[in-house]
């Protein structure tokens, strides 16, 4: 995890849950994912998800059948969703 923020480069970070709104991956609707882990700044308020959570819930996304999602999801119940791939097949970065 970052010990300093993205945007501002300043350590006065803290460890947070928020919700956040993700589009899915076939461009169909977006939904709300609650407590999900992210970094809030003291000093310039950029709330954001390391880029770890972001690849995660981004290929969970794409493992699960979008069409059980409602409009909102929390983080835990998002990554412990019944996956229809071993992987991501689709991402080449790994």
């Amino acid at each position: 995890m970052e010990k300093y923020c993205a945007w501002c480069e300043r350590e006065n970070i803290a460890l947070e849950k928020t919700n956040v709104y993700w589009e899915l991956p076939d461009g169909t609707k977006a939904i709300e994912i609650s407590e999900t882990p992210s970094i809030s700044c003291m000093d310039c308020n950029m709330t954001y998800q390391d880029e770890q959570i972001v690849k995660e819930i981004e290929n969970q996304l794409f493992i699960i059948n979008t069409r059980l999602l409602g409009k909102s999801v929390s983080y835990d119940e998002l990554m412990n969703m019944p996956k229809l791939l071993k992987r991501n097949y689709f991402d080449f970065s790994s």
